[in-house]
This record gives structure tokens, sequence and C-alpha cells, in this order.
């Protein structure tokens, strides 16, 4: 059976802007099998008892959002997350692929046997596709060629106290053992980009003993984490990175713009270097976080305006590649939220199914375009988790992965609309631009739209 999807606002790649455009998918294969300039109207369309017409009209055909940093944390953490509840989330946003950290599971995916544990743990339960990123860690050089050969897309490692026992950050020996291990594979490696020093007691979460300040306030756990941890991250991992040129390097995360320069630089002289930033970066700035709100809490930390219009102007000029979500949530327990102490709360953000509104909504005060952020949340994220050549762009060949999405829709941010497990987030309340009407993974329906939701639907993601 053939579908048609037709419109007059088709972001096709390399383009900034939508354009009518006509795709055909071969519904056996989920593939994209025709794409044609122009949109069908119904009296083009030839009757065809093996041809179904979809037709968005004026609303906006995407290419399925790829999210490449989410932590969905089952097994071990599934009162936190779990894959049925976060990629529901996610493909409620139009992801229609996401890859899965390491860390917060237990296991950890960082032995060939733990990857198992968690594929196992998945079989099922996904609305989307999803990838998986193993892990470095002191120890597990051995299993890392054997993770390679099973799938996983590449390697997340800290250089900070990552918060959970089962993942302890890496020294730069261990650092450079790992990489000289990797270096003739293709595959990258990930980095949590704040460096720890004797300056800096406070890890993720902070230490009981507090730096000068009230615990509640912001300001607080923003000097707690200065913009010098990413630097001096920055600088460690683009020099370590000239002793393995064949080596992707990747940041996640990040968040200081003084580290902006030393990325250009790396660039620029031929490093195999990407970085990404997070929606919570670019939509949120710290001059506006109230005190005692730890659902604000991440690390690295969001900082202030100045900062955040200087991660606008970094994406806009390719200095930064990619926007994802960091998703990272946790129980209400563990953000302190009766307490409001933010210094000693969980960090992470939680946002699955907001990230395409929430870029919408700041990048139109921008003067940015659908066509750049769907490069930066689909194309360019694709290409980073190695999934380039089946997902992220609406391209014949490629998996009919594709969103109908009103732009001019506006919604608010409540519990009700957050589709993740724990509903906490900072962004609740928020009134926001842009929502899916329809998500479609390989051709098939995975969510109706806000008002008939999840419906008659069952879960269609596969394990890449």
């Amino acid at each position: 059976m053939t579908i048609v999807f037709t419109g007059r606002n088709v972001v096709l790649p390399g383009s900034d802007y939508p354009q009518p455009a006509t795709i055909t998918v071969d519904t056996e294969t989920g593939k994209i099998t025709d794409i044609q300039n122009g949109y069908l109207s119904r009296s083009d369309f030839l009757t065809d008892q093996d041809a179904t017409r979809i037709d968005a009209g004026c609303n906006y055909i995407l290419p399925g959002l790829v999210d490449a940093h989410v932590h969905l944390n089952e097994p071990g953490r599934t009162d936190w997350e779990g894959f049925w509840t976060g990629t529901r989330a996610a493909v409620s946003g139009g992801v229609t692929t996401l890859v899965d950290m390491p860390l917060n599971s237990i296991p950890p995916t960082t032995t060939l046997e733990n990857l198992e544990t968690k594929r196992a743990a998945a079989q099922g339960q996904c609305w989307t596709d999803v990838a998986f990123w193993g892990g470095i860690i002191p120890g597990n050089k051995a299993s890392l060629r054997s993770l390679v050969q099973s799938g996983v897309k590449g390697f997340k490692c800290f250089l900070i106290d990552s918060g959970v026992e089962e993942f302890p950050y890496v020294t730069e020996e261990v650092l450079k053992s790992s990489m000289e291990e990797l270096q003739d594979e293709s595959t990258v490696v990930l980095f949590h980009a704040e460096l720890d020093s004797p300056g800096n007691a406070y890890g993720i979460p902070a230490k009981n003993e507090h730096p000068p300040g009230d615990p509640k306030f912001y300001s607080t756990f923003l000097k707690s984490r200065p913009q010098k941890l990413e630097t001096d991250a920055v600088s460690l991992i683009t020099t370590v990175q000239l002793k393995y040129p064949s080596l992707r390097c990747h940041i996640v995360h990040l968040s200081a713009a003084s580290a902006l320069p030393l990325i250009h630089v790396a660039k620029s002289s031929g490093l195999k270097l990407t970085v990404e930033t997070c929606f919570h970066y670019l939509c949120l700035s710290a001059d506006e976080i109230p005190d005692g709100r730890p659902q604000f809490k991440c690390c690295p930390p969001i900082r202030e305006h100045t900062n955040r219009e200087l991660l606008w102007d970094a994406l806009k000029d390719g200095t930064l590649d990619c926007v994802v979500s960091d998703h990272s949530p946790c129980v209400a327990e563990l953000k302190n939220m009766d307490e409001g102490d933010i210094m000693n709360a969980w960090g992470g953000i939680s946002t699955l199914g907001l990230g395409l509104s929430l870029l919408w909504t700041e990048g139109q005060k921008r003067g940015v375009t659908i066509g750049q952020i769907i490069k930066w949340t689909s194309a360019q994220t694709a290409e980073h988790a190695g999934l380039g050549n089946t997902k992220g762009q609406l391209k014949v060949g490629y998996d009919a992965d594709l969103i109908i999405w009103d732009s001019e829709a506006e919604f608010k941010v409540t519990k009700e609309t957050m589709k993740f497990k724990n509903k906490l987030s900072p962004y609740e309340g928020l009134s926001l631009r842009g929502q899916v009407e329809k998500t479609f993974i390989r051709g098939q329906v995975a969510y109706h739209g806000a008002v008939k939701g999840f419906k008659n639907l069952k879960p269609l993601g596969k394990l890449l």
C-alpha cells in the first residue's frame, strides 16, 4: 500500500523555509519512495484502492526529531522514567527517534551484558525508535569494542562526579587509554565537559557543605559551578584529541559561552569535534529563575541572559551543531521540592515532548526559521548519532518518520500536557507556540494529537 502525504508547507533538506511538496511512502518498507514539488489537491489525486492521501493543508510537514540525549533510566530507576512513559512523551512532541544515555539505569550500559539487559527491558515498550549510547568508566576498556560491534552509537564519559556510583568519572589516564582502544573504530566519544578541580567541591548533586549563600538561592548554585569548569574541560578534551585525530569527540549540553572561542579554534584547526546545547540553555535564563525552585537545577547550570544569546549566535554561525533535550528526570523527593533546597537537589531538566515548541517559540523572537530548527534537532542530531543515512530528513530512501505540525497553535504547559512520568518541569505554566497534530513512524500513525492522543494505537518503535 502507498500513502501520499501532501502539504503547502513541507520542510525539505537544505531549505530554511517550507514549500509545497508531495511525499510518497511505501507502507510495506516504511520508506519514502518519491518526493515531488507541489501540493497535490484532491482533484489531482488519482483514486487508487492501494493508495491513501493525507493532506496537511497549511500545517507543516516536518521530519521527525532525533533527540540524541535522553535519560530513560530503565531498568533500575524506572520510578524516575522508563521506556514506555519516556518514549510516549517524546513522540507526542514529534520525536521519532531518541538515543538513550548509558547512566542512571542499573546496570549502566558499560558492558555487552548490560546492553543486552537494557535491550530486554525496552522490548515492546517503545513508542519511538531507540538507539543506545555506551559508557566509558574506569575498568571497562575491554568491553568497548564489543559494544561498538553490538550497535552502540558512541560512548559517554564524565570528567566530574556523575552523581551515581555506578558511573564514576574518568581520569585523563583512563580517558587516553579508552580513546586509544577506540581510535580505529567508527564511533564517537561524548564528554560531560565539566572538569573538577580542588577549588570546586560540588558534584551532582552538590555535597552537604555549601559555598557562601543560601542553598535555596539559585545564585548560590550558579556560583558553585562557574563557567571555568566547562572551559577547563573543553581545553583538556581538545588537547587530548590531538593524539587521536581520527576519533570524533562530542561535547554534550554545553552551557558556557566562554568555551565557544576554544571550540571555534578546535574546529578551524580540523579537529573532528561536534558540540550540542539544550533547549533549557536556549529558552531559560538565570536572571529569571525564582529562588527555592529546584526544578530549574541542571548541570551545567542555566546561565545568564547574555550567555543565552551567545549560544543562539553560536548555533546560527555553526560553532554549535545541534540541540537536544538532556531529559534527566527523577522522583519528587530527590528534587527537594518541599524544602526548596536547590544545592542538594538532583540536577536534571524534564523536557520530552516540549522541545520543538520551546525552540519555535524562542526562535521566532530571534528570526530563526523552521528549517534551521529542523537542521539542529533532526538532520544534525541524526548525523551525530550515526543515523544520518535513514533518519532526520525527508529524503527518498529514508524512513518515513514525519510529523504534521500546526505552527500557529498555542497551548499552556500543564501537568496534564506532560506525558513523562514525574511531572516536574521548569516549563510548567509557560505558553508555547506550535503543536504536533500527528506523528508518523515509517508511515504509520504513532500519535494522533492532543485531543485523541494514543487512542487505539500501539508502540511502533524499534531498537536500533
